[in-house]
């Protein structure tokens, strides 16, 4: 799990996220979309009623929404979103093929499905020659024969409104309940023909056209095009775990969202069909703008809570905050922080050691986190005890020793600038033992030193650079070099031996899923037998 959180994550790549995620770029948000690549309006091949873009094609529309966020900053990944957990000061977002992304917000811009009655011909002239809106289709074909199948009282009202656009209206009403005698006589004024015999098909050659709705009795009516509408089925399912508010509509149970987009939960917005299925281009393109710079308000006013919390500077760049505070905070206030996959330096060195000869033995792993690393090497045959400063920390890593089965992983909460021990230990590692609160490092690994074992090893790994995807976060961040680490060592070269000091790279994933790659620092020193 990618351990540092978007400012937002939007899901959904149509006009409401687009519109969303705009907003939350050019507010210089830290913003990624996850776009399965299914808006509800990719089966027409224009758009219209939208202002100085009338008869745009809704691809390219998407295209240049895309060309725009990606001048702010914005990414996006083609993703799957399979559920959303809640996660304190976070939200967690679960991707298709077990990827999890951390968020600060989340808007929801996924639209719905359609369900379209099942009538051979129809599905297949979806927003060609069968459509939902006049709107957006009705001056198109405007004076033509135009048929109306009802599916449920919600196609009362759409019949209605197509006789705006045509006097020649053929209402079919086999697939609804009876209508009512008033509501008859209503379309009848208006001079639409009723035809109560159920449908069986939609005919024709060319799917841009209709040539007629075929019946049950054998017959055909000729028309030229047809509306209808389908059950709209918001796309929200990932959803589920959260128990969400909803309301009832006239088309089903929809999110509810206040003005802004807002939803039950406090760091949820949602935007387009998603919330109201009969908003149309503008409309969501309106709600996504809304919904994102709501986003952005929130977020400011956590910013500046936090600020005025933030204890004072010691002078010296560092928080006035102590480190057990500190790090106890960082892990209780969020569900697990990293992904349980050890570190992949860590397993090379010990690799290396094995085959150069050297056999499992006692291992110490200092701010061991979570615990990832000392339940591989309890895995690998060795006798690993991990140290970290943070109770919630080592509870979890207990947890995910005893679920791993690694009865060789032992824990302790000490803080490691004060711990002291007699044990001593045939490998002592400290991975990425860097910190934004005072930390004297070297004096905690020279004391780390003192208890390997004669022959042992002591393996100190740290970032040697920022990941490319958050450099002017850490833009004053110290990156140890072999060198440096050495030197703040100064570990006697009579019983100390240099086994590696160098830069190492290794594959990662940005927070967007592209391939990326971080640097290491690597040193091994081996004392003497």
């Amino acid at each position: 799990m990618d351990s540092t959180p978007w400012d937002a994550i939007v899901i959904g790549g149509g006009t409401a996220g687009l519109s969303a995620a705009q907003m939350l770029g050019r507010a210089r948000r830290r913003t990624l979309v996850l776009d399965a690549g299914e808006p509800r309006n990719r089966f027409a091949a224009h758009m219209h009623g939208v202002l100085g873009l009338d008869g745009t094609p809704p691809g390219e529309l998407i295209a240049r929404g895309r060309e725009e966020m990606a001048r702010y900053g914005v990414q996006t990944s083609d993703d799957q979103v399979v559920s959303v957990e809640d996660a304190a000061s976070t939200v967690t977002v679960r991707l298709e093929g077990g990827r999890s992304l951390s968020t600060r917000s989340l808007i929801v811009a996924t639209g719905l499905v359609d369900d379209l009655p099942t009538l051979p011909g129809l599905a297949e002239r979806w927003g060609r020659s069968v459509l939902h809106c006049p709107y957006c289709h009705g001056w198109e074909v405007q004076d033509l024969t135009l048929g109306v199948l009802l599916t449920s009282a919600l196609g009362v009202h759409q019949a209605e409104m197509v006789g705006q656009w045509s006097g020649d209206v053929v209402v079919f009403t086999g697939l609804a309940d009876p209508l009512e005698p008033a509501v008859r006589a209503r379309l009848e004024a208006r001079g639409a023909r009723l035809i109560d015999i159920p449908p069986v098909a939609i005919t024709g050659e060319d799917l841009d056209t209709i040539d007629a709705v075929a019946l049950a009795d054998g017959t055909e009516v000729a028309i030229d095009a047809l509306f209808t509408t389908g059950r709209p089925r918001p796309r929200d399912g990932f959803l589920a775990g959260l128990d969400l508010a909803r309301t009832d509509t006239p088309w089903g149970r929809f999110l509810s969202a206040d003005p802004t987009g807002r939803t039950s939960h406090p760091r949820i917005w949602a935007a387009g069909n998603v919330v109201s299925p009969m908003a149309n281009v503008p409309l969501s393109m309106g709600a996504g703008a809304m919904a994102g710079a709501a986003a952005n308000g929130a977020l400011v006013t956590e910013d500046v809570d936090r600020a005025a919390a933030t204890p004072p500077s010691d002078g010296n760049g560092w928080p006035e905050v102590a480190p057990a505070d500190f790090w106890e905070n960082r892990y209780a206030a969020s569900g697990r922080v990293w992904s349980g996959n050890p570190n992949g330096a860590v397993a090379e060195v010990v690799a290396e050691l094995t085959r150069a000869g050297a056999s499992p033995g006692r291992a110490l792993d200092l701010g061991c986190g979570e615990g990832a690393d000392v339940v591989w090497l309890a895995s690998h045959g060795w006798e690993a005890l991990g140290v970290d400063i943070s109770e919630t920390a080592i509870a979890r890593a207990r947890t995910a020793a005893s679920a791993s089965g690694a009865g060789h992983a032992r824990f302790l909460a000490a803080d490691l600038s004060s711990w002291r021990s007699e044990e001593r230990f045939d490998l002592v590692t400290a991975s990425f033992l860097q910190s934004p609160v005072a930390l004297d490092r070297h004096r905690i690994l020279r004391a780390a030193a003192d208890r390997v074992a004669a022959g042992g090893h002591l393996l100190v790994i740290s970032h040697a650079a920022a990941p490319p995807w958050a450099a002017h976060a850490h833009a004053h961040a110290d990156f140890p070099t072999p060198e440096g680490e050495l030197a703040g060592l100064a570990l006697d070269p009579t019983t100390w031996t240099t086994v590696i000091a160098e830069v190492r790279h290794r594959r990662a994933s940005a927070p967007d899923g592209t391939p990326a790659e971080l640097d290491d620092t690597v040193v091994l020193l081996r004392r003497a037998p």
